[in-house]
Formats: structure tokens, sequence, C-alpha cells
């Protein structure tokens, strides 16, 4: 009876292991085929930007077919959109992850503001754009950089929600019971106790968010367009890096389409340094 009972294990955990290969190996598979496309992608965006990267590239306009130009006023709106995009969007996301961590985390506003969040998550980015135009651009007869910098702003926000409440449902219940024992009032609690405590990953989703609406083309199509001069003006159209490549890559001259590998190899370095920068933090925390 035993000897079948050992036999009947053995062929068992033979089977097991025989099924952890085969899982094993699709799972190295699939991560080599998803690799080999990433450092693909990499090589050939650092093999045909680099080329296009001059001190012109970093300090000119961007300019006519067939001469000589750069990207300067591509960056600078791409950066001031970006950046005033953050500044709006972020502390709205961490005050309504705050009160859906801490203060209602459970009623129907709760999980209506949750629902709603899901389906900005979710949504094409050019879902965004358009109602930003049909909100703002059409009612004002214009585009410009406002504009841009609201639908970039939709864009962050729930990135920021998500990453604020689930790094506050971390928290142990224990350290807010402890100050509260200590008789500190909820608003302290939380801006010195979880709130610190979750706050390199809360800075890891607001770096994701960036890394996400940095190379955002779409919204900027239907809000801020482009300008092939500089401005610094948000009330007019104003030039952005994607809207830039997707012009020039799409032009059959041989300057835009250097011009718009660099704008490529720019934005996938400064995701790619984004990225690199949330997981240090994450690892640190951890």
């Amino acid at each position: 009876m035993s000897t079948a009972l050992h036999q009947v294990r053995a062929a068992r955990f033979a089977q097991r292991k025989r099924v952890n290969v085969v899982a094993t190996t699709l799972a190295m598979a699939a991560m080599a085929f998803g690799l080999v496309w990433l450092f693909w992608i990499l090589w050939e965006t650092f093999r045909l930007g680099i080329g296009g990267m001059t001190f012109a590239t970093l300090t000119q306009m961007t300019p006519p077919p067939n001469e000589v130009g750069g990207l300067a006023n591509a960056i600078y709106g791409s950066f001031l959109m970006v950046m005033l995009a953050t500044f709006v969007g972020t502390p709205i996301g961490i005050m309504a992850g705050i009160y859906l961590a801490e203060f209602d985390s459970k009623s129907w506003l709760a999980s209506l503001v949750r629902f709603v969040n899901d389906i900005l998550l979710s949504a094409p980015s050019i879902i965004v754009g358009l109602f930003v135009y049909a909100v703002v651009v059409s009612r004002f007869k214009s585009f410009s950089g406002y504009a841009g910098v609201m639908a970039l702003s939709l864009i962050v926000i729930p990135v920021v929600i998500r990453t604020t409440e689930n790094m506050l449902q971390l928290v142990p219940s224990g350290l807010r019971e402890a100050a509260y024992a200590l008789g500190a009032p909820k608003w302290k609690v939380i801006l010195s106790i979880t709130l610190k405590s979750a706050r390199a990953g809360v800075i890891t989703g607001v770096l994701l968010a960036v890394a996400r609406i940095a190379g955002e083309t779409a919204p900027l199509l239907f809000t801020a367009l482009s300008n092939q001069f500089w401005t610094s003006s948000l009330s007019e159209p104003m030039a952005s890096l994607p809207v830039t490549i997707f012009k020039f890559a799409m032009s059959p001259y041989e300057n835009w389409q250097q011009l718009a590998w660099a704008g490529v190899f720019l934005i996938t370095m400064a995701v790619l340094g984004l990225n690199i920068l949330a997981r240090v933090l994450t690892r640190t925390k951890a």
C-alpha cells in the first residue's frame, strides 16, 4: 500500500515539475520577446535620433522645409504645458486620493468617484482632447496653451488619485491609531503620518503621470494645436514636441524627418529617466 502511494506521489511530483518547466519556459520566452522589441525600439531611437541632436536643435525654431532649424519652441512649449498640467493636476489628485482613503472610503460618493476615475483612466486621450475642444476651444474660438494644459491635467488627475489612494491604504492602521491615542487631530495624522509614510509611492505616481502626458499628441492636436514660432503666451497656439514629431514625421522633407527623430530621442530619454527615477524611489521605500 505504501509503495503504491509512493508511486502516485512521485508521479504527481513529476507532473508538477514538467508543468513548472513548461510555464517557466513560456514566461522566459515572453519576457525575452518583450525585451527584444524594447531594446530594438531604444536602439533605433538612439541611432536615428542622435544624428539630429545638434546645438541648433536645442536653440533654433522649427524651420521651413529644407532649411536649418531646431525644436526650441516645441521643447519650451512641451515643458511649460507638462509642468503646468502637473502643478494643476497633482494637488487635485492627491486631495481626492486622501479623501477616498482617509475620510470616506465606503460611501456612495466614494464609489462614484472611483467609478468616474476608472473611466478617465481607461478613456483614450483623444476623447479628453475632444472634450476640452468642445468646452474651451470652440467656445473661445481659438486654440491655446491653456486648453492644452487643461487637457493634460485631466490625464494627470486620475493617475495621481489611484496611486495616492492605493499608497495610503498600504499604511498600517496602527500608525494612525497610535497618533490618535497621543491626541493628534486627523489633519495632522494625515500630513505627518500617513502621507509622509506613503510619500515615495505618491511621488512615483506623479512621475509616472508626467511620463504619460509628456508624449501625448491627440489632446494637444485639438487644444494647443502648434506654432512654428516662439511664444510664451498660453493664450495663443503653442508648439509641443509630440505634435511637432507627428507633423514632421509625416512630411517628405529630410530635415523635418531628422528633427522628428531628434524629438523622439528627447522624449524617450526624458520618459526613460522619469521611469528610472520612479523605480529608484519605489526601491528606496521598500
